[in-house]
Formats: structure tokens, sequence, C-alpha cells
């Protein structure tokens, strides 16, 4: 089950429930996170190889290239296991990297449990006005059915393969 509304002009929420404990959840997310965002969502001129979520405040959220090639696109700002996970999207509204922080945005990731073995996930990316002109454009996209909602889908799909 998932939901997309907007919390306000500059921010999308979206949510989906799993069918897992909140520590497998967490864990799930951070340490498979290559196997939750599409290939082709890639600024490289290479192919990706491997999404990396480094578990770590200052951590990078990066694509490694099939040739060994990185390009960082995210900074970890909290990891605080099994409870939540904010990162910088560090993209431009023209899918380029974002290099001033002050021009990029936060997706906050929270997981929180229903019951022992039932976990809602909320995603919240927000301040995407920092992207400056053209940011609406971005936000549609994120908000977009090939956006984060594809995200929490392929999650679902990754933890029901789990069960």
């Amino acid at each position: 089950m998932s939901t997309n509304t907007q919390a306000a002009a500059t921010a999308i929420r979206l949510a989906i429930v799993v069918e897992a404990p909140v520590e497998q959840a967490f864990r799930v997310f951070t340490e498979d996170f290559d196997r939750v965002k599409p290939r082709e969502h890639n600024l490289m001129p290479v192919q990706i190889a491997e999404t990396v979520v480094e578990p770590r405040v200052g951590g990078r959220m990066l694509d490694r290239g099939v040739d060994g090639s990185e390009l960082q696109w995210g900074r970890v700002l909290a990891f605080e296991p099994p409870d939540r996970l904010v990162f910088s999207w560090d993209i431009t509204s023209q899918w380029s990297l974002e290099t001033d922080p002050e021009r990029t945005s936060e997706v906050e990731v929270r997981f929180i449990a229903e019951t022992p073995e039932r976990t809602r996930v909320e995603l919240e990316h927000r301040n995407l006005d920092r992207h400056g002109e053209g940011w609406e454009g971005g936000r549609d996209a994120v908000g977009s059915d090939g956006g984060w909602s594809l995200y929490l889908q392929r999650f679902a799909d990754l933890m029901a393969e789990r069960r």
C-alpha cells in the first residue's frame, strides 16, 4: 500500500507498509539500496555496477560504475538505525550534480514499527525549492510514478522476496 501526497509545494511525502520488523526494514533499505535504486537512474557516462550507502553521518550516497569510477550524488546527514536515514539530494532539476550544499534538498526516510512484524516506511523529499529555477520540474519528477514511488515499490518487492 503506497500513498503519495504533496506535503507542501516544496516537498513530497510517500509511505509504504512492509511485513517485516523495523530493524530488518532499515537494514535492507540501507544495505541493499543497490537493489532499490533503478540502474537506469544514472548520471554516469558508464553503466552502474552498484549503488552504495555509506552507513554513517558524513557517509556518501554514490554510484560505482562498471569501470570502477564513482559518482557521489548525496551525503548522509543522519543515520539512526533502525528509525531514520536522512541524506542530501545533490542533483539539480536538470539531472546533473549540484556541488553547492546550499542548493541541495533533503530526503528523510523514517521506519516506524506498526507491529513487531510490520513497518511503515515514510519518505519525505523536502526543500526542493533550494534547487533554484526549474525546481518544480524536479519535484514533479521525484513525485511521479518513476520517482520515489518506484523506489518504495522496489523496496517492498525486495522485502516480500525475503519473507
